[in-house]
């Protein structure tokens, strides 16, 4: 891909997902060395969701009113400002601080992400619009790479307030490729009534839209059980912060491998067909951690998930935005983003009672049903498309 104004909108995601992902692996440690219980350290974890879930239909609709860039301009320095309040709760000691800077990033990732997803489809090339979203997917997996482990292991060597102020600086290193990017392409993303005059919001709720949205949902569910829970069980055995951001970066990094693959051939065969085989990877994933939790086996099912996220997530975007009129993508893309903030909120929070009850070791059986249930849901939707044929 040669756009300009493409790269730059990819960068400006790197480095937002740079900010947000660097602290994902901290929340937990801080938490407990705070002396939050489990079922407390669930509720932390989901509490940026809650707030992105409540927001992103304001994000959508600036996009669909031709403030995209505004919206992920707004998005990178309240997640400039969120690393702030996290830096200060480390100083002040304060669980509540925390807690106020998670909401905050919350409500930075509800402006960002959607029209940052929703701007790259409309700004792709015609019948490229998997590739172009398996490199923007390729900037999350880089993004999971290098942050989970550079947060671990600067917390672990230099201390957390240092994670921090990486944070705050990735973040406003988005914010100038948002800004240059709009620069570049300030015109391209604002649409004619005329052109879209006959669509409405109703015409989001078709059958490929509702069936990616809750496949992200039990994906999502899954996901942010073991982001949330694996690095608490690696805590309370004795292990450093550390261990958990080299798995999340193995997973980052075998997710390269597949995530442009995944786009093109989700262009050539359909979104569906490749987003089954990347579930059907995840759940084995799911069962491999199972059977091995701590490293170096573990990291096993790292690589394995990294490649089934890789297929797994530009395919089910396409299917759900790709067939969208322009007017109302954004809106599309906020409500189904907030399905993926749906299920990180809800699984932290169910599965934290799980581990309150039974123990940290108890969530992990539960994370490959989930995605079978995501799996099986997208199988029920090549049939209905079938029958509807």
């Amino acid at each position: 891909m040669k756009r300009k104004d493409l790269w730059l909108l990819h960068f400006s995601a790197l480095f937002f997902f740079l900010g947000y992902i660097l602290v994902a692996p901290l929340i937990s440690p801080l938490a407990i060395a705070f002396g939050a219980s489990p079922f407390l350290v669930g509720i932390i974890a989901s509490v940026s969701s809650i707030f992105a879930f409540v927001l992103k239909p304001v994000g959508g609709i600036l996009g669909d009113k031709g403030k995209s860039f505004e919206a992920m301009m707004i998005g990178t320095i309240l997640g400039a400002l969120a690393g702030g309040f996290y830096l200060l709760s480390f100083f002040m000691r304060s669980l509540v601080i925390f807690a106020v800077g998670r909401v905050v990033h919350g409500i930075a990732s509800a402006f960002f992400f959607p029209s940052s997803l929703s701007t790259a489809i409309n700004l792709a090339p015609k019948g490229r619009v998997g590739e172009t979203l398996g490199w923007r997917g390729t900037m999350f997996s880089l993004s999971q790479l290098i942050g989970p482990a550079m947060g671990g292991l600067v917390a672990d060597y230099f201390g957390f307030h240092s994670a921090f102020i990486l944070a705050i600086l990735f973040s406003l290193v988005g914010f100038s490729f948002v800004s240059t990017a709009y620069k570049e392409v300030r015109t391209k993303v604002k649409f004619k009534e005329s052109e879209e005059k006959s669509s409405s919001y109703k015409d989001i709720l078709n059958l490929y839209f509702v069936g990616a949205s809750i496949s992200l949902f039990f994906m999502a569910f899954a996901y942010s059980g073991m982001y949330t829970f694996l690095p608490a069980y690696y805590k309370i055995v004795g292990l450093g912060t550390s261990v958990f951001g080299i798995y999340a970066s193995i997973m980052g990094g075998f997710s390269l491998l597949t995530r442009v693959f995944g786009g093109r051939e989700a262009d050539k065969r359909g979104p569906i067909p490749v987003a089954s085989l990347g579930l059907l990877l995840i759940t084995s994933a799911y069962l491999l951690l199972v059977l091995y939790l701590l490293p170096p086996k573990a990291y096993l099912s790292a690589a394995i998930l990294g490649m089934g996220f890789g297929l797994t997530v530009p395919s089910l975007q396409m299917l759900a935005l790709a067939s969208l009129p322009k007017n109302i993508r954004g809106m599309g893309s906020s409500l189904y983003t907030m399905f993926y903030d749906l299920g990180y909120l809800s699984g932290p929070l169910a599965l934290g009672y799980l581990a309150e009850i039974e123990g940290y070791e108890s969530v992990f059986p539960y994370l490959p049903m989930l995605t079978f249930l995501s799996l099986l849901n997208l199988i029920l939707v090549r049939v209905f498309r079938r029958k509807k044929r």
